[in-house]
């Protein structure tokens, strides 16, 4: 396929893999996309240590890095706060309500070298701030990817700056036209449209309406489709609404690769396209995934509402890393609630399949999809 988006990047298919896992990013890009490592839970080190690892697996061939900026934080105002400023700032209702959940749901403690950011210094920059950011950014600068994306708001212009000197692209996920403006204003080379369908944190606006849109509102700028993407058909959709090629993130949760949890993979094996939620219990921000007991928790009347990131990450982040290590045992309370973010195309993910397997469906299902079409036009 030839288009401005695989030519800017020399891909044979504009297909996106957002994943965390690095097998993940590295199997997209060898079979003809471009996988890209989300990287907002990576310690510096790790990180050093998957970027060399995909570059030794990809050969040359392109990557991206995903990294988590929002546009508004507490103290973001003064690049934001330390980790122990944050944890001053959490409210004592707020930790008893998740004290509660872990004793109730019989949950057990974590051993001292539990790890995450349990263990991080009260001097620490808090996570999902320009102080974490930065010091990834620079990281991911001394490899090569081809793209450096912001998944929450504009790049701010420090990001932009440093990711345009080095000679990569800057990408920026939108959920409303006028995001997607800022976005082009700012600088940024490539936008993508992601609707309400998609897992993690999205918008209220469906993936239908709105990348015609912002099509529409940023041309030239080059747009990919995001949100209920994992098919070839909804490939063809999307690039038919003037998309130059598509990102998908829950499609690959389910791979041979991904490191999802056994517990959860199991869940999203079997979830319907109905079982997924928005909830802002994990981050602060409203963020679609898998609905479960964890979720509902969090819907009760007597809940506390969820804190602004980054003070509810740090809030939970323990509570999430118990149940993580106690969610192998079925039936217990751990396995009830452990999630995770995912999209609504959860209901089309029936099987475990590698994820070069995924591409290649994807684009043998786009080309017949554009068949079909094309021989609607057809005179007889």
């Amino acid at each position: 396929m030839r288009n401005p988006v695989t030519e800017m990047f020399g891909l044979d298919v504009p297909i996106f893999a957002f994943s965390h896992c690095r097998d993940v990013v590295a199997a997209v890009t060898k079979a003809g996309g471009m996988g890209v490592l989300g990287a907002a839970a990576h310690g510096i080190e790790q990180l050093e240590i998957d970027l060399r690892w995909i570059e030794e697996q990809v050969d040359g061939a392109p990557y991206g890095v995903d990294v988590i900026v929002p546009a508004s934080y507490s103290g973001s105002d003064r690049g934001g706060r330390t980790v122990g400023e944050i944890r001053e700032m959490i409210p004592d209702g707020h930790r008893r309500f998740v004290a509660d959940l872990m004793e109730r749901y019989e949950v057990p403690q974590l051993a001292d070298d539990a790890g995450g950011l349990f263990n991080l210094s009260p001097s620490d920059p808090a996570p999902l701030s320009a102080g974490q950011v930065g010091p990834q950014l620079d990281v991911s600068l001394s490899y090569n990817p081809s793209l450096v994306v912001n998944a929450l708001g504009p790049p701010p212009p420090f990001m932009i700056d440093k990711v345009k000197a080095a000679g990569r692209r800057v990408g920026a996920l939108a959920g409303l036209p006028q995001h997607a403006v800022r976005h082009r204003n700012a600088g940024v080379d490539l936008i993508i449209a992601q609707g309400a369908e998609a897992g993690g944190h999205t918008g209220e606006v469906g993936t239908m309406v709105l990348v015609p849109q912002v099509v529409e509102a940023v041309a030239p700028v080059p747009v990919l489709a995001a949100g209920g993407i994992g098919r070839g058909s909804q490939m063809a959709a999307a690039m038919a609404m003037g998309a130059q090629g598509v990102w998908c993130g829950s499609v690959w949760l389910a791979t041979h690769e991904a490191e999802t949890h056994p517990a959860v993979k199991k869940k999203f094996l079997e979830a319907s396209s109905s079982d997924t939620v928005r909830s802002a219990s994990r981050t602060g921000k409203p963020a679609r995934q898998l609905r479960t007991a964890w979720t509902r928790e969090w819907e009760r009347p007597d809940a506390p509402d969820p804190l602004g990131m980054p003070m509810q990450p740090m809030l939970v982040d323990e509570a999430l890393l118990r149940i993580e290590r106690a969610a192998h045992r079925p039936g217990s309370g751990a396995e009830k609630l452990i999630n995770y973010y995912v999209g609504q195309v959860v209901g089309s993910m029936n099987e475990s399949q590698p994820a070069a397997q995924v591409v290649f469906k994807m684009v043998e299902e786009y080309v017949a999809s554009s068949r079909r079409l094309a021989a609607l036009l057809e005179l007889e």
